[in-house]
This record gives structure tokens, sequence and C-alpha cells, in this order.
């Protein structure tokens, strides 16, 4: 997207003042007008232009807030900003797909480009607000959107443009990470972690987007639509989360040199161009990139044909890391405003989407049985008529009954699932544990 490298820009004594109109200010929107505060002389001095806050449209202007603003600049009436003849640029930063698709779509309308962190709305309807803003010649950047303050969208849409991405794969969840992170370390339930990380401030009241998987989801959605040049939405990917997870899944994961994460995966059939997008927790092996992204970090993982593996780390969420991300957008708009052109999102095709029951790959199941003789024959028997490989077993007491732990071969998910329905059905297993698909190293 970068028209104008910041790096080579050459500077005229000539200052051009970017009027922002902003869309929320809650934290990412309140960090927004502090860092452009903070920074504005350096910006000035490095690309020629003034950033101002000019309108900032809020819900509630009585309310207390974390940054000061002049008076004049909070209004209730979103609209009015950005319908401004004298706002150049909009940043929206309220969530939701509506009422912040039809503001998007006036301001690209005004012929005013639009800067957003709103994955919710680019997952659904990205491609509609990308073929307006091409159809107005004008930016709509979202490098916020996915990995807060990672750079992600930047270089999957101009550094690996060229490049064949067979799979884009990452921790996209601070809440979850942290969660898991705290079973692992410390050993502890599944309640527990999050009662912890509600009360730090990672999790929600109402933690449901995040725990399963929605949030992630959506992430997964914009970076597949970006690295596949294809049309996925938030609908297509398929979520699971780590409700279900216990302490005990965990603890065998850790013995057999795995960590639990929860994981967006997107993938492309280089044959068949299909893509699958799902979200569920994974086994990692230890020695993976992935294993060490520790709390509420995130990280994600991209694999090309010709660049290997690339791995981008850093703080997914948060104020100041998002809004850094959406002041790297907002320079870049400004730049190519004052230079009179924009960048493009590009075409998106229609490509296949591959249900989950399609997919294969090794899987974890755990079962608590009756610990007498044919057990083990009755239990392998049923993998067996699945066409389920099973690459290795391990058992042990606890008390009258037994533990058997499985990890099987490449399997597809239809088959897996079969397995478990039938194993579920047999007088002799007391309980099905819980199912990890293990990603290989």
């Amino acid at each position: 997207m970068r028209t104008v490298p910041l790096a080579s820009l050459t500077v005229t004594n000539e200052t051009r003042t970017i009027h922002i109109g902003v869309l929320g200010c809650g934290n990412v929107g309140a960090a927004l007008v502090q860092l452009i505060e903070q920074q504005a002389d350096m910006i000035e001095a490095r690309t020629g232009l003034r950033l101002e806050i000019t309108r900032v449209a809020v819900r509630n202007v009585s309310r207390d807030r974390d940054v000061e603003l002049a008076e004049g600049v909070l209004t209730r009436d979103a609209r009015a900003v950005v319908v401004d003849p004298d706002i150049d640029l909009v940043v929206e930063v309220i969530g939701g797909i509506e009422p912040a698709r039809e503001l998007i779509v006036a301001a690209l309308t005004a012929g005013k480009p639009v800067v957003t962190a709103n994955k919710e709305l680019l997952a659904n309807v990205g491609t509609e607000l990308f073929a307006t803003a091409d159809a107005h010649a004008v930016d709509l950047l979202f490098e916020a959107s996915v990995a807060g303050g990672i750079p992600l969208v930047r270089p999957l849409r101009e550094s690996l443009r060229g490049e064949p991405i067979r799979r884009v794969m990452g921790i996209v969840n601070g809440t979850t990470n942290y969660i898991l992170t705290k079973m692992t370390e410390e050993g502890a339930e599944y309640g527990d972690a999050l009662a912890e990380a509600q009360r730090l401030g990672y999790a929600e009241r109402d933690p449901t987007a995040d725990v399963e998987g929605f949030d992630a989801g959506a992430k997964v959605a914009i970076m597949a639509s970006i690295a596949f040049g294809a049309k996925v939405v938030a609908g297509d990917v398929y979520h699971e989360g780590i409700s279900d997870i216990t302490a005990g899944d965990i603890a065998v994961a850790q013995r057999l040199g795995y960590v639990v994460k929860l994981l967006g995966i997107a993938e492309q059939d280089p044959d068949s161009g299909e893509i699958a997008v799902r979200v569920h927790p994974a086994m990692v092996p230890l020695h993976h990139p992935l294993a060490s992204v520790r709390e509420s970090y995130n990280a994600v993982f991209i694999e090309g044909d010709a660049v290997g593996s690339l791995m981008f780390y850093g703080r997914g969420a948060g104020g100041a890391p998002t809004a850094s991300a959406v002041l790297g957008d907002v320079i870049d708009a400004a730049l190519n405003l004052r230079a009179g052109t924009h960048g493009t999102a590009g075409s998106f095709a229609d490509l296949p989407i591959r249900p989950i029951d399609e997919t294969s790959a090794e899987y974890l199941l755990g079962l608590e049985v009756a610990d007498e003789p044919g057990v083990l024959h009755s239990v392998t028997g049923v993998f067996a008529r699945h066409g389920v490989s099973i690459r290795a077993a391990e058992q042990e007491g606890i008390g009258d009954d037994a533990r058997l732990v499985f990890i099987t071969h490449d399997a597809r998910e239809a088959d897996v699932q079969a397995t478990v329905r039938e194993l579920r059905d047999l007088d002799v297993v007391r309980r099905t544990g819980g199912l990890l698909r293990v990603i290989a190293s």
C-alpha cells in the first residue's frame, strides 16, 4: 500500500495539515490521540505532514476520558464528522458492524481515506468496503484489525505479494493465550485461569467471543482473504474454543512433548485452490516457535514456497500497541492523499472453502475405560473400523479404571469424529476426554 516510502521521502519546506476525524474514543481512540500529540513534530519533520485531530465522535460527551481534547472537538454526531468538508481523513475505532459500516461507506463516498481497526466489520463485509474504496480512489487501511500492534497486514499485502503462501497460522487472541499459559505453567483449571484473566483486565466480563474462538475467527478470515486473495468471511471459519480444555489434557500434552495453544489457521491446497480456515485448540511441539509464546502475547507464523517460514511476534492487543498500528496507517493514507494516489486491496476470487470434515491432521484422544480384559481390543477395533491409524498409545491405572491416550497418524476429521461417537457408545468407555489436533512440526 505504501506509495511513498517514509524513509526515502524528500521533505520540502511546505507543510500540509491533515485534519482527522476519529469515530470512538475508548482505549484505542484515546491512545491514538495521545500518540499523535506526542509524535506530531517528528511526523511533520519526516513527512511534511501535520496531523491534527479535528473532531472526535463519541456516544457520551460528558464522560471522563484518559485524554484531554480541546473544546468543540467532541461530538455525538458521527455522521457529521465523516461528511464534514474540513475533515480530510477518518479513523474508525468504534467496533461492530453498524453503524460502523454505514459511516465508513459515507466517508469513502465523500472521497476521504479511512483507517479502521474493526475486525468484525472487515471479516463480514470487507470485500464490499474495499470495492467502495477503489471506486472512489481512496485508501481503506486496516493494519490494526488483525494482530494489534504487530505489523502483519502490510507484509502480507506488500512484501509477500508475489509469494505463494501455503499456510498462515498463529496465536491471535491474547485472552486465551493468557489462560492457557496459566493452565500450563501453574496447573490451574480453566475456570480459575479465566477468573484471573478477568481480574487483570485481559478478559471481558462476558468472555464468549474470546474463549469460544469468535474473535480469532474474524482475524483468520481477514488473514486468509489477504494471504490468498480470496473472499473469506467470518462465517466460513470453523470455531472451537478452550472452555472444555482441562488441566489434565494439558498435562498429557506436556508429557508427550507438546503445549496446548488456541490457533487460528488458514491454509490453501496448491492443487485444488481450496481454502481451509479454522480456529481450535491444538498441540504444538515444544520446539516450534509458537510453543514459546506466553501470556497475552500474539504471534503469527507464515509459510511460503520461496521465503520459507516467517514469524511475527508482539503485543496483539491493548490501547497503545493498537493505536501505533492505526497511526502507521494514518501516515500512509495521509501521504497518499497528498500525492493524489491510493493503494488497493486488489481483487478477491471466489475460491471454495474446504469443510472442517474434509481437513486432516494427527489427533490426540484420551479415554477413561474399565480396567478389564479385552477393553483395549474393543477400543482399537473402533479406530480400525473408521480407518483411523494409531501412531502411539499409552495406558495408566486410575483406581478400578484405566486411562488410555492415543495419538493417531494423519486422519480425516470426519473419520475421527465418527470414531469418537462410536467410542462414546461403548459400555467399557467411562469418559472421552478432549480431542486435540496435533500441529506437525
